[in-house]
């Protein structure tokens, strides 16, 4: 497996999730002649959801996807001398939409880019992950099980606001560095977010996000850090809105346990999905605490995560439980049990009381 795909969005997750070596479940190679390949993978999941809302005293069951979407992606690579030349789209297919468009299942796309590697590191233009809370995300313990219950649509949103902010996709340039002695390096310019309205909207800039990371093993015990970071500004009409957030973390693993803390702070931000919008300069914070222990083919989690964040009014507060075990290398099952609670925070009136079982299974390859 090439560098560029052992770097990509869903193969860190993939891996990050499951345990496994960077070399497992990553692609079904469908081509390797003349220094070019191209492979395939695909992520594949299904959950029984029972989910009672105190608030609205309802009960609800339902067959959903969970945290991750369905998901088919094509990889390649050329090598052109001193250059490999790469790229990655993937498609990623919610059915959770099932009755409400029988025949029009969402479909969105978010990797499409190319990627030049050499000596000097590599360069990733197109569309991908950004690089602001990217291992916050991608190193949950949860990735592959479904969490809180997010959108009013029934969309799970894992940790999603209640420890992390959502890397959202981007358009961007980005630089990543050849591995120094366990850190790696990237730094991009990413298509900025509309953090103003009006007629005469201005982002003189680009979007600024940038991340680091460490790993390193010693006498068994594997230690990953990370910090990673945004920043923009944006104007309008002599109303300027700066926008900066630093994630962070470090998981600890040894002999099946594992240990992870992490957590954000940011100004100017959205702190549940950066996009296009209004906001104002106010703040939010959270963390994630996380441990697994992992027994033969069984791994067994316990999550806790908070959100506080003045910009929406809210605080947010989500615990799991979950179990995830492998029938084999490309067949999991996962057992979960999530409760999630919000908060209006200038008021303290409880706006969200939701417990949430899930019981799934993932097919990879």
């Amino acid at each position: 497996m090439n560098n560029k795909i052992r770097r990509s969005g869903l193969v860190v997750a993939m891996v990050a999730a499951m345990g496994a070596s960077p070399g497992a479940n990553a692609a079904v190679e469908l081509y390797n002649e003349g220094g070019t390949t191209f492979s395939v993978d695909g992520y594949f999941n299904a959950f029984y959801v029972n989910r009672d809302n105190d608030l609205a005293d309802t009960r609800d069951s339902r067959i959903k996807m969970g945290f991750l979407p369905n998901t088919i992606g094509f990889n390649f690579s050329k090598e052109m001398g001193d250059l490999t030349l790469g790229g990655r789209s993937s498609f990623w297919t919610s059915i959770n939409d099932s009755l409400d468009s029988p025949t029009d299942t969402s479909i969105d796309v978010r990797q499409f880019y190319a990627t030049v590697d050499g000596s000097f590191g590599q360069v990733l233009i197109g569309k991908d992950f950004g690089l602001y809370a990217r291992s916050n995300i991608f190193l949950d313990e949860i990735l592959m099980g479904f969490g809180s219950p997010g959108a009013p649509g029934g969309v799970s949103f894992g940790n999603i606001g209640a420890g992390y902010a959502y890397p959202t996709p981007s358009a961007q340039i980005t630089y990543r560095a050849p591995e120094m002695s366990g850190f790696n390096i990237a730094v991009g310019v990413l298509d900025p977010a509309d953090t103003v309205t009006g007629a005469n909207d201005e982002n003189s800039a680009p979007r600024f996000e940038s991340e680091i990371t460490y790993s390193m093993d010693v006498n068994g015990l594997g230690l990953t850090g990370w910090v990673n970071g945004r920043y923009q500004s944006a104007e309008n009409a002599g109303t300027t809105i700066d926008s900066t957030g630093v994630g962070y973390g470090i998981k600890a693993s040894l002999q099946g346990l594992t240990l992870a803390a992490s957590g954000f702070t940011s100004k100017g931000d959205n702190p549940v999905l950066i996009s296009n919008g209004p906001v104002t300069e106010d703040d939010a914070d959270g963390y994630l605490v996380q441990g697994s222990y992992t027994f033969g083919p069984n791994r067994l989690v316990l999550s806790y995560g908070e959100t506080d964040a003045e910009i929406l009014n809210l605080e947010t507060e989500s615990t799991t439980i979950g179990f995830f075990h492998d029938v084999n290398s490309n067949f999991k099952l996962v057992a979960e049990y999530n409760m999630y609670e919000g908060k209006n925070r200038a008021t303290d009136v409880t706006s969200s009381d939701i417990n949430t079982i899930a019981l799934g299974a993932i097919v990879t390859f």
